[in-house]
């Protein structure tokens, strides 16, 4: 992650703030995410150095014609800026900066496999111990861990995964 796109995200959010869209600007950005996600095309599109910035601030204002006028000066930001490469960088900044600003955190939640109901009951029990803050669960997909879950806000971490386990029990054998 760049420091220019955590720059970018604090100036669109402040703007944004100011008046009273930031609301609306963080589905912007969560627009402009899930295109790049589903678009490997748009992604080359926008970091080619043989397309011209006119042409991707033009694309970008077509694919994305009725977002926000703030998320439409960003697009004009980096055009005058030759910057349209860092546009999902700085979408997924300004997502985590808005989440900041009203008081959601994000809980990583590593699983061997997807999340089941009971899984994801069990982990909101430990995340009400861990954390007083509006939470937002992402879940990571990992078979290396083979159960349980490994959980993490911010900097605290709970392991409660199987090869944490044996690698405890490991330890104590070694002993």
């Amino acid at each position: 992650m760049s420091r220019a796109a955590i720059r970018y995200a604090k100036a669109i959010l402040d703007i944004a703030s100011a008046s009273g869209k930031s609301e609306a600007v963080n589905h912007d950005m969560k627009s402009v995410l899930a295109a790049l996600a589903e678009s490997h095309e748009l992604q080359v599109f926008l970091t080619s150095p043989v397309v011209r910035l006119e042409a991707k601030k033009n694309a970008l204002n077509e694919i994305f014609a009725s977002a926000q006028a703030e998320t439409k000066s960003l697009f004009q930001l980096l055009f005058a800026n030759k910057r349209y490469e860092i546009l999902g960088d700085i979408a997924k900044q300004y997502g985590r900066l808005y989440d900041e600003s009203i008081g959601v955190e994000i809980a990583k939640v590593t699983t061997a496999i997807p999340m089941t109901p009971e899984l994801e009951s069990k982990i909101m029990t430990k995340i009400a111990e861990l954390s007083t803050k509006k939470i937002t669960v992402e879940n990571i997909v990992d078979p290396s861990i083979i159960g349980g879950f490994v959980l993490r806000i911010g900097d605290m971490q709970y392991n409660a995964s199987v090869s944490s386990r044996l690698n405890e029990l490991k330890r104590e054998f070694s002993n």
